[in-house]
C-alpha cells in the first residue's frame, strides 16, 4: 500500500484538489490566506489521487472562547480525506505534517475543534494524543458554498481539544577543532 505523502498546497494543486473535494471556493481561499501569511492549506496524495487536506489557520481564532483560552495558539481546521480513502492513514499523516510543521518553527502547542457528533474524528485526535482543554464545549461556525456561489454557515457544537509540542531545536554548532591540536587537560 503507498504511504500518503503530505506537503503544503500550491497553486498548481488546486484543480485536482477541488475537483477531489468539491468545494473549489474553499480551496481558493485558503490558498489566498496562504499566500497572504495567515496559514497553511496542506494536501495529502496516495500515490497521485488527491486524498485529503488540513488547513492550519494562524490567524486570531475567530471563536471568542478560544481566543481567550488559547491566545496565539494555532489551529487545526477543516481536516478532510475522501470517503473512498478514509482509515488508511491519510487523516493522521496530515495531522502530523501539521505538527511537524509547527514543531520546525519553535511553535508548542496547536488546537482543533471536533464536531460533537463526529466521533470517528474525535477517536483519531485522542489516538494521535490530543486532549480535552477543559473548558466545556463551544460553538463554532463551519462555511460551506453553495452551488449559485453563496456562502452558508452553520452553527456546530464542537469539543476542543489541545496537543503539546515539542519544538524542534537545532543542534549546537560546534567548533571544528585544527587537525593535530589537542586540547589539554
Amino acid at each position: 500500500m503507498t504511504e500518503p505523502y503530505v506537503r503544503p498546497a500550491r497553486f498548481a494543486d488546486l484543480l485536482p484538489f477541488a475537483a477531489a473535494i468539491d468545494d473549489g471556493n474553499f480551496i481558493v481561499d485558503r490558498l489566498r490566506r496562504q499566500h497572504n501569511g495567515l496559514g497553511v492549506l496542506f494536501f495529502a496524495w496516495l500515490g497521485t489521487r488527491p486524498a485529503g487536506d488540513v488547513y492550519l489557520w494562524l490567524e486570531q481564532a475567530e471563536e471568542r472562547p478560544i481566543r481567550r483560552h488559547l491566545p496565539g495558539v494555532a489551529l487545526l481546521t477543516h481536516l478532510q480525506v475522501h470517503p473512498e480513502l478514509r482509515n488508511l492513514g491519510v487523516g493522521a499523516a496530515l495531522v502530523e505534517a501539521v505538527e511537524q510543521y509547527l514543531a520546525e518553527r519553535g511553535r508548542d502547542r496547536v488546537a482543533l475543534g471536533v464536531r460533537t457528533d463526529n466521533p470517528a474524528a474525535a477517536r483519531l485526535y485522542t489516538r494521535l494524543g490530543y486532549r480535552d482543554w477543559g473548558h466545556g464545549k463551544i460553538v463554532c461556525y463551519a462555511r460551506a458554498t453553495l452551488p449559485d456561489g453563496r456562502v452558508l454557515e452553520e452553527p456546530e457544537d464542537c469539543y476542543v481539544l489541545v496537543k503539546d509540542l515539542v519544538p524542534v531545536t537545532p543542534a549546537p554548532r560546534t567548533e571544528p577543532r585544527p587537525i593535530g591540536v589537542s586540547r589539554g587537560c
